[in-house]
């Protein structure tokens, strides 16, 4: 009866400092794993890369809405061509190409609205990142429960084996019992020493993603529950925030001022220049004007008479159009499947969580009330043993069902791009 007293008492003094430990503890966890995410988008090469990709991207603007360099040219006569005011020596011409009114303003936003086409897709990379950090988080932090209800429950074990130690010496139990905590207490240092070999493959992956040493420890959450009344986004919103979609949107924006841009570049070019010649003055008689150099301004047009590639680059163009149009259509069918998916997930967790917290008290005044039993008539000693690895099924299942929400809630999140 001492022991079993005692054993009440521990647990009761631990349940009150869970309790306490479990509200200071929620802050600091989402803190911690705030933290977790913020390196990840600051250190993940891959990140990095999307980002370049972005900038990479920018750099085309200028390029393509700048007018074509002009020309200079220089020619010397080998034989000076004789004028009236004197021979010429040499000629030197300066000329500058205009596109067709518009082209240049179509390339530049083609190339612009593909460049926020990058940046929409490096905002999509770093959801995707924010989503896997947090989907290798919850792991560990199921591992880590499950190896702290494994040892809570070796402890109670032990106790139990000591209880049922006490209970043959006074001839109230059998050497059985003792026997049965045996086999149970070797299977929970079994199942612990599994899950410390599981922890260690799992922060390696944690810490790939935060590109830092695999050895570095991570602070994980001692416990906390599923908070209820989480706001879900409809479908609809997916159509808004959804960056990949957004990306789609993008591209055949730029696609369409591709068609403009191909159409207008089969258009004449046109082109203004000045040519300055160099004259000599003439030695054998005087002449009005006698060796003035010569200015003489020019327009020029280039002709796009082969009209094969401009029409190949209008339809290029327009199939661009339709098979952005063709892929976003793809992507928002499976990003609804995934949304139908992953709310069922999030509603099946949270249901569990709560079938699980109530069998957990359940199941523990059960576990009281056997205890009174045995401690009085020593009976039932199998029974307490097969509610208590019960209840550790319970309270391990309901460290799962807390991975699997807020799991479920981070593909939630990167879904619809929140």
């Amino acid at each position: 009866m001492k022991i079993k007293n005692q054993i009440i008492a521990n647990k009761g003094i631990a349940v009150g400092l869970i309790l306490v430990l479990s509200i200071l503890s929620s802050t600091i966890v989402a803190q911690t794993l705030e933290l977790y995410l913020n390196d990840a988008v600051k250190n993940n090469p891959g990140l990095k890369a999307k980002y370049t990709e972005f900038e990479i991207a920018m750099q085309k603007i200028p390029q393509v809405s700048s007018l074509p360099d002009p020309t200079l040219s220089f020619g010397y006569y080998v034989s000076p061509v004789e004028t009236r005011i004197g021979p010429q020596k040499a000629r030197l011409s300066l000329t500058q190409m205009f596109p067709w009114f518009g082209t240049l303003a179509a390339k530049k936003d083609a190339v612009t609205l593909l460049a926020e086409a990058k940046y929409q897709a490096f905002l999509d990379a770093k959801n995707e990142l924010v989503f896997k950090v947090t989907a290798a988080y919850y792991p560990l932090y199921e591992v880590n429960e499950m190896l702290r209800l494994q040892k809570e429950n070796l402890q109670i074990l032990t106790s139990y084996k000591q209880l049922a130690t006490t209970a043959f010496s006074n001839a109230k139990g059998s050497m059985v019992d003792v026997i049965r905590v045996d086999i149970m207490i070797d299977e929970a240092k079994t199942n612990i020493d599994i899950l410390d070999d599981k922890l260690s493959p799992l922060q390696a992956a944690f810490n790939q993603l935060l590109d830092r040493d695999m050895s570095l420890p991570i602070i994980i959450a001692d416990r906390y529950d599923i908070a209820p009344g989480n706001a879900i986004l409809s479908k609809d919103s997916l159509l808004i925030k959804n960056p990949q979609l957004k990306g789609l949107d993008l591209k055949i924006k730029s696609a369409k001022a591709l068609e403009k841009a191909a159409f207008r570049n089969g258009l004449p070019k046109f082109g203004i220049g000045l040519t300055y010649a160099f004259v000599d003055e003439r030695t054998d008689m005087n002449v009005t004007d006698n060796g003035k150099d010569a200015i003489m301004p020019m327009i020029s047009m280039s002709i796009p008479l082969y009209r094969g590639k401009y029409k190949a680059a209008v339809k290029e163009a327009r199939l661009k159009q339709s098979s952005f149009a063709l892929q976003k259509q793809n992507k928002e069918n499976i990003l609804f499947t995934a949304y139908d998916l992953s709310f069922f997930k999030i509603d099946r967790a949270k249901q569990q969580f709560v079938l699980y917290a109530a069998q957990i008290a359940k199941t523990q005044q059960a576990i009281d009330l056997l205890h009174t039993t045995y401690s009085n008539s020593g009976k039932d000693f199998e029974e307490v043993l097969r509610m208590q690895q019960r209840l550790l099924k319970y309270e391990m299942a309901k460290a799962t069902a807390v991975k699997e929400y807020y799991t479920a809630l981070a593909q939630h999140n990167y879904i619809t791009g929140k």
